[in-house]
């Protein structure tokens, strides 16, 4: 079972049926998410999630609203029923489910410091993710999205949630319009927001260990690369010592220059600090950097001669 159909799983298992008003505003979640349409006063609404179904079924029958159908066509499941008429929190446009003005208005007033207002969300929100939502396995990548039949309907649910913290992005599709988070902050915020408790624990985890694992790569390419340009800069140097000495022109060189070349030739792997270090009188990294460089240069002309 993939991470997107456990959580849902989880959530449409909550023992939160006995609170009416809660029920509602989770049903209209699933009402205006794109996958449930409207035509000629009939509502029908499509998953492939049986969890999905299910949970939308008991919402339905919570609220008294008793004269649906469920059907099986293919992999999809399709429960349909009539127009509702006792929830005015909704209005149909066209083929579409829109929050009323009254609850876009009411929606935009609250602060999410209510208990009872914020608990509203919560449901409003996770009716939404189960009606059309989806987040990938957090050990691939961090997406998580909900899509809405409407602008109008993603516009506020955005500015409601930015209202508790949470900052979620919008996005035109095909099928609708999409809010989305590919944070993985922001996805364990809003899956605790929906009281999926458990999700969330299982999100952090894979979360801390993705990032570990992350650092570590991240620190192991730094030094391999930092390996890399130390290595392809000895050799460089040990070449041009070599060719000072095939030349016949190391035994000219100043002692300065002679010490360094001899222990860059005797320690091929040292870095330039540790070079320094080996000297008669220590120097820094810059001080070993500076007459390695210069052994390059004397390398390439033609004569060298310091008397």
């Amino acid at each position: 079972m993939s991470f997107s159909s456990e959580l849902k799983e989880n959530l449409s298992k909550m023992a939160n049926l006995n609170n009416k008003e809660l029920v509602k505003y989770e049903l209209i979640g699933y009402l205006i998410s794109n996958n449930t349409t409207y035509n000629q006063k009939i509502i029908c609404y499509s998953t492939v999630n049986e969890y999905n179904i299910n949970r939308f079924s008991k919402l339905l029958s919570n609220l008294d609203i008793l004269n649906f159908q469920i059907a099986l066509k293919g992999k999809t499941y399709q429960i349909t029923l009539p127009k509702i008429d006792s929830i005015e929190e909704i209005s149909y446009e066209e083929q579409d489910i829109i929050l009323s003005t009254s609850f876009q208005e009411k929606l935009s007033k609250i602060t999410n410091k209510n208990t009872q207002e914020e608990m509203t969300i919560k449901a409003l929100i996770r009716g939404i993710f189960l009606g059309s939502g989806s987040v990938n396995n957090p050990e691939n990548k961090y997406h998580l999205e909900m899509i809405l039949s409407t602008q109008k309907s993603a516009n506020i649910i955005k500015e409601t949630l930015e209202k508790a913290e949470i900052h979620i992005k919008t996005m035109q599709r095909k099928s609708g319009f999409s809010l989305y988070l590919k944070e993985g902050e922001e996805i364990s915020k809003l899956l605790a927001f929906i009281g999926a408790n458990s999700a969330v624990l299982k999100f952090e985890e894979i979360r801390v260990l993705r990032d570990m694992k992350n650092n570590i790569n991240r620190k192991v390419n730094c030094e391999t690369a930092n390996l890399s340009k130390t290595i392809t800069a000895a050799v460089k140097q040990i070449n041009a010592i070599q060719k000072l000495q095939k030349e016949g022109k190391f035994e000219t060189l100043p002692e300065t220059l002679k010490e360094i070349a001899i222990l860059r030739l005797e320690n091929p792997d040292a870095s330039l600090s540790e070079l320094g270090q080996m000297l008669k009188e220590p120097i820094g990294k810059s001080g070993v950097n500076h007459r390695l460089k210069q052994l390059e240069q004397l390398s390439t002309i033609g004569d060298v001669s310091f008397w």
